[in-house]
């Protein structure tokens, strides 16, 4: 077989019904160090299967593996799969890799990292998120509610994340953690059809506004794949009612799912009585008007009587988060209705929710410089930018909004230009940088750049009309630019998926260099008379 001949299908299930990880024998992960890799290969080291495991360098990942006498090659090679049963990819490997050529001629089972954690949900109490937006922070906020507050089978939590959880002391914690506990949380990633693989206890669907479109062609086909990955929950099916495209997965959703679907939305009139009359229930979210004097985000979950364990009453749940916006309000009420199925006192998980300080890239205070504070944010989508700018402005009521933003993909920038160029439109200042292509080639995408968006800009209502959106391709350039025209009181965020995450680092440098020049210009200014 050659390397030519090699299909790596993230869709197939590779597993039966009946298969269990006792059936996987020696079971090697390419990119064992990975953020999602490594804690499935710890969680089945755990349950005695013999792991190993290859990567292109060293890191924390697989010293600890080692640690816990997991074999890990550096360095990807055909011999290291010697031996194996089962070889794990993930979707950032290609067929010509070595190590999955060696397996393909020696008719080892090759499996995607996405089987391997169905495998895992099925042998746990598991718990799915997921949605176009949100799927990590709410993913990371329900993981953060059962460390902080859960006993007994709740406590210590396994948990697969796309991203880093901030910790309430400021530091960071790993998104994936093999724990003791009878609860696994997985964020459940659509972008490939692979979330279809799950059968969780209970599955979260924060939203189902149309993306990757590159794989299902279409909303419907979107719509459908949410429909499939949502039936298979052996238990509840938690809903966004306030979106609509999660409203088409409900209407899409059969009977007997719809039976035991919970729906929470902050504007329950948008949800059609027909749908409503389908599911087991409808959670409201009641937000306060304004943003605390802290900035904290203040607002009550009004769950009807009967709805979770134990028959009770209706309850009147508040809430207080660090983290603003409307759309955290929403993460945060799925994640405090999961813990609550799970068995969790919801006041209890609500509790533990408002020391959340959200997953890394989320809001995250970078620093602050002579009142210049800067924020760095994973938004790479017009809806995830636009609530992202919505929450600003409740935190940052009085600030000047800049914001350097990196658009993710050519395909999305090409497709999306107009309304991102409408929810930038929120912020006051903003240079579109040079386009974080990921898996894409620029080749492939002639005239698409920077432009386009602000092109697309043309018309779109702004205080002032022009000069509020440019482009500027050197990235390091456009965050020196911004922090020069910054003045105190105004907040800078760097907005994106891909690097523009490090021109944090290049914002608070050139602030403190400014104020350091400032400082020593009044140290040697002559005294005025």
């Amino acid at each position: 077989m050659t390397e030519s001949t090699i299909v790596l299908d993230p869709t197939h299930a590779s597993f039966s019904p009946t298969e269990t990880v006792a059936d996987l024998g020696v079971t090697h992960f390419i990119g064992i160090g990975g953020a999602g890799m490594s804690v499935l290969a710890e969680m089945l080291h755990e349950q005695g299967v013999t792991v190993t495991g290859s990567d292109r360098e060293e890191s924390a990942k697989t010293e600890r593996l080692r640690e816990l006498g997991v074999t890990v090659h550096i360095g990807q090679r055909a011999e290291n799969v010697a031996g194996a049963s089962t070889v794990v990819f993930s979707s950032a490997i290609k067929p010509d890799n070595p190590e999955i050529v060696a397996a393909a001629q020696a008719g080892v089972r090759i499996v995607h990292r996405s089987d391997i954690l169905a495998l895992l949900l099925g042998a746990r109490r598991g718990v799915t998120v997921a949605g176009a937006h949100g799927k990590t922070t709410t993913s990371a906020l329900l993981a953060h509610i059962l460390v902080t507050a859960g006993e007994g089978a709740l406590a210590d939590p396994s948990y697969a994340i796309g991203g880093s959880i901030q910790t309430p002391d400021g530091g960071v914690r790993d998104g994936g953690h093999a724990g003791t506990g009878a609860v696994l949380v997985a964020e459940a990633d659509e972008s490939d059809g692979s979330f279809e693989k799950y059968r969780p206890e209970i599955a979260i669907v924060t939203n189902a506004e149309p993306d990757h479109l590159d794989h299902y062609g279409d909303a419907a086909h979107y719509h459908a794949a949410f429909v499939e990955h949502a039936g298979h929950a052996t238990g509840h099916v938690i809903v966004c009612g306030d979106d609509e495209g999660a409203r088409d997965v409900l209407a899409a959703l059969p009977d007997d799912v719809a039976a035991r679907t919970i729906v929470y939305a902050a504007d329950a009139s948008a949800l059609p009585e027909s749908l409503a009359a389908r599911v087991e229930g409808v959670v409201e979210i009641e937000q306060e008007h304004e943003a605390a004097e802290s900035g904290a985000e203040g607002f009550t979950v009004h769950i009807p009587a009967g709805l979770l364990p134990g028959e009770g009453a209706a309850e009147d749940v508040p809430v207080s988060l660090i983290i603003p916006g409307l759309h955290n309000a929403r993460n945060a009420t799925a994640a405090i209705l999961a813990a609550a199925l799970l068995g969790m006192d919801p006041r209890a998980a609500a509790g533990a929710a408002a020391s959340f300080r959200g997953a890394a890239r989320r809001f995250q205070i970078r620093g602050c410089v002579e009142g210049v504070t800067v924020v760095d944010d994973y938004a790479h989508h017009p809806t995830e930018i636009a609530a992202l700018f919505d929450a600003a402005r409740r935190r940052y009521p009085d600030s000047t909004l800049r914001v350097l933003f990196q658009p993710h993909l050519f395909s999305r920038t090409r497709f999306f230009a107009r309304e991102f160029a409408e929810a930038l439109a929120k912020a006051d200042d903003v240079i579109v940088t040079c386009i974080f292509p990921a898996r894409e080639k620029p080749a492939d995408f002639p005239g698409v750049s920077a432009l386009t968006v602000v092109n697309a800009a043309d018309g779109v209502p702004h205080d002032p009309a022009e000069g509020w959106i440019s482009a500027v391709q050197d990235m390091c350039q456009a965050a020196k630019m911004l922090a020069m025209r910054a003045h105190r009181g105004d907040v800078i965020f760097t907005v994106g998926a891909g690097d523009v995450t490090q021109m944090s680092t290049v914002l608070l440098r050139v602030l403190e260099a400014h104020r350091e020049a400032h400082q020593i210009r009044e140290a040697t200014q002559p005294e005025r008379q």
